[in-house]
């Protein structure tokens, strides 16, 4: 899996992406990475990216002119999905990482990362190279540098040898269809709390009931939206 991230600040990277299970697999190939800069393809001597608003109103906009020549430096078929990180965008869940692992081919396992800046890219340059727009949340971040790291890290950690035990994966939040139970280590008592007692009995199938309980418990509390989308799937 590869990814070229389009940025005004290529020293954010790889930033959270060296360390951990994602950084051992960006060590061992599993994934790999290159950074292009935006300013780099400016036209004016002073490396301007962006421009004032066609209509007035506050904050710049990064220019169609600049981005393009950024992802036109990519060849073709080196570019894969382009993606643009928008508040507008659908919102980045695990359903939305399946749905690009899923679909990955040796040949078709690159993806082009758009981190925008100021007030958004030209609506154009979004148009001409049928970008995705993909938000990470309802929140507003000072760019897209940080959505993109949260993208690659939900991503690589799903290719193969990159997390070691692939039932971790298969028993975390969201790809149970819910969210993950209580989780408990050593020691069994910790400061006047004890372990719940199914989970020391050894008792495989209470274990899994308790599990599958709380799962259901913590998700109707905390997530009612996941346990309503899941009744509208079936009923679709």
């Amino acid at each position: 899996m590869h990814f070229n991230i389009l940025t005004i600040f290529p020293e954010m990277f790889p930033g959270t992406l060296g360390g951990g299970v994602i950084g051992r697999g960006l060590e061992s190939g599993a994934w790999s990475f290159d950074v292009i800069n935006i300013r780099d393809f400016a036209t004016d001597n002073y490396g301007s990216v962006d421009d004032t608003q066609f209509g007035g109103g506050a904050g710049m906009v990064m220019k169609p002119d600049v981005i393009a020549a950024a992802i036109d430096s990519i060849p073709i078929d080196k570019r894969g999905q382009i993606i643009y990180f928008s508040p507008r965008g659908r919102v980045l869940d695990q359903k939305l990482v399946r749905e690009f692992t899923n679909n990955l081919t040796p040949h078709a396992s690159r993806f082009t990362l758009l981190c925008g800046r100021y007030e958004g890219i030209d609506q154009r340059v979004i148009e001409e190279y049928d970008m995705v727009e993909i938000s990470i949340g309802d929140y507003i971040l000072s760019g897209g540098e940080l959505a993109a790291q949260v993208f690659v890290d939900s991503m690589v950690r799903l290719v193969d040898n990159v997390v070691h035990s692939p039932e971790s994966i298969a028993n975390e939040s969201f790809e149970i269809g819910g969210l993950e139970w209580p989780l408990y280590t050593r020691p069994s008592t910790w400061r006047g709390r004890n372990v719940p007692e199914v989970l020391l009995s050894g008792h495989h199938g209470n274990i899994e009931r308790w599990r599958k309980e709380q799962s259901e418990a913590i998700t109707k509390e905390r997530r009612p939206d996941i346990i309503k989308a899941k009744k509208n799937d079936k009923l679709d």
